[in-house]
């Protein structure tokens, strides 16, 4: 299992169900889906902090098991 990492939400898109994480300490932005949101809404918002693991997605690396 992959550890987790702390970040901020950059960016997300509640109708089209991603956005952008950018892991504190890192200054380049990974794409989150809302599928992967560990709540009952599945949303984020921009500023928020979060919790999640990185994992290689297609070609890039995306947030997973993401958690406020």
């Amino acid at each position: 299992m992959n550890a987790r990492r702390k970040g901020v939400v950059t960016y997300f898109n509640q109708d089209g169900g991603y956005g952008f994480i950018t892991p504190y300490g890192d200054e380049d932005a990974v794409h989150v889906r809302a599928e992967d949101v560990e709540t009952d809404e599945q949303v984020l918002s921009e500023g928020q902090q979060v919790s999640f693991t990185l994992e290689l997605g297609e070609g890039r690396f995306e947030a997973r098991h993401v958690r406020p």
